[in-house]
């Protein structure tokens, strides 16, 4: 056991940083190999607590590429994973599946096995190691991981590469499992602070006032007639329509290289930093930004004739915000603040009476000229004197 407790010592280094995955379970199918434990072939199968990915998948097998796969919430399920021999050993609870694919007796039920019987494959063990990290728990009882293993051994797995395999699986899983909730930690973050913000916080900007002063290209967008669409709807068709409604001015956003930093109930704002890059490229995405979302809304309405006509207001405008933490010092949001916001918000105001549903502050129509059509004068609250505005044709 010797060679074993080298590979112990290489997972406990692997759990106190931050591996891939997949990598990891490779390296260490070719550890086992070379402590004469004859596995040919091995999969890891384990849960996501992702707003997308439901479980994901790394396949080994010898003299092959490490094969990759991330399982989404609306795939179907296949024919393959219906018929898994991992999927049984979930459902049934069973501690162990072992399946001795030379013994003309042997019970092979499952296709797979009966394809790996074909390829040579003399031994197969699928094996479940339980512990707790956050998941979806209406859908996920028993989180963990399911590891299979194979081999073309001429008689299988002894007893010792068996013991070898149980004891060094729980050591994958403490790896693993620190993997995982450092991977949930991340996913969280980034899914409810947004990607830049996140990394903020992770970093360890968690105080109340911490932050900086950027450069940046604000959207701001916000819903024509929420209210009266919502009593229209009711409430679960509202959150459908309030979804599509995300998916046409946030997801033009997040398509166009922005960020969004809150939902302020039906409003969205988004945020083009010009950090790394030029204003003029930073106002070019925000405008693409808001082509897209006008293109988005329109394929909605002639999509879903029946429903309420989709409509949005949307301002853009430049300059210094403050990007960091506001809120009571244990209840913190991590957004920005500043006039360019407060312009932005105003200005769409403006959008219901000045003939465009997009509006530019002068520093953004300076970048768009060939599109901009000036529309007036306005007083904002918070400013000296008029503000120019320009509607994006």
């Amino acid at each position: 056991m010797a060679d074993i407790d080298q590979i112990e010592e290489w997972l406990i280094g692997q759990a106190l940083s931050s591996p891939d995955l997949p990598a990891m379970f490779a390296e260490m199918c070719e550890r086992l190999r070379a402590c004469n434990v004859p596995v040919d072939r091995a999969m890891l199968v384990w849960s996501a607590l992702h707003p997308l990915i439901e479980a994901e998948i790394a396949f080994w097998e010898l003299g092959g590429e490490t094969y990759h796969e991330r399982i989404t919430h609306d795939q179907e399920d296949s024919d393959d994973w219906l018929q898994s021999p991992i999927r049984a050993v979930l459902l049934n609870r069973d501690p162990m599946l072992r399946r001795r694919l030379k013994s003309p007796n042997a019970p092979i039920e499952f296709p797979l096995l009966m394809r790996l019987q074909g390829n040579g494959y003399t031994d197969y063990l699928a094996l479940p190691t339980h512990f707790e990290i956050p998941a979806i728990r209406a859908e996920i009882e028993n989180t963990g991981i399911v590891v299979s293993w194979a081999t073309k051994a001429k008689d299988g797995f002894t007893d010792d590469a068996l013991d070898a395999i149980r004891y060094i699986q729980k050591r994958l899983a403490l790896a693993a499992r620190a993997t995982l909730e450092s991977q949930i930690s991340r996913t969280i973050a980034d899914t409810y602070l947004g990607v830049t913000a996140a990394r903020k916080v992770l970093d360890g900007q968690i105080r109340h006032g911490d932050g900086e002063t950027i450069e940046a290209v604000i959207y701001y967008s916000d819903m024509r007639h929420s209210t009266s669409i919502a009593e229209l709807l009711g409430p679960e068709a509202y959150l459908q329509y309030l979804n599509d409604y995300f998916a046409a001015t946030a997801g033009a956003v997040q398509a166009c290289q922005g960020e969004i930093l809150d939902f302020i109930g039906d409003a969205v704002l988004g945020v083009f930093p010009t950090d790394g890059q030029s204003q003029k490229a930073a106002v070019r995405k925000a405008i693409a930004a808001a082509d897209e979302t006008r293109q988005r809304i329109k394929a909605f309405n002639t999509r879903n004739s029946a429903l309420p006509e989709m409509k949005a207001g949307i301002a853009l405008s430049t300059g210094a915000v403050m990007f960091g933490n506001i809120g009571v010092p244990d209840r913190l949001t991590f957004s920005v603040i500043g006039q360019t916001v407060h312009a932005a918000a105003r200005v769409e105001s403006l959008t219901k009476t000045a003939g465009s549903n997009v509006l530019m502050t002068q520093d953004v129509a300076a970048f768009a000229t060939e599109r901009a059509r000036a529309v007036g004068d306005f007083e904002l609250y918070g400013f000296s004197s008029r503000q120019p505005l320009f509607a994006l044709e």
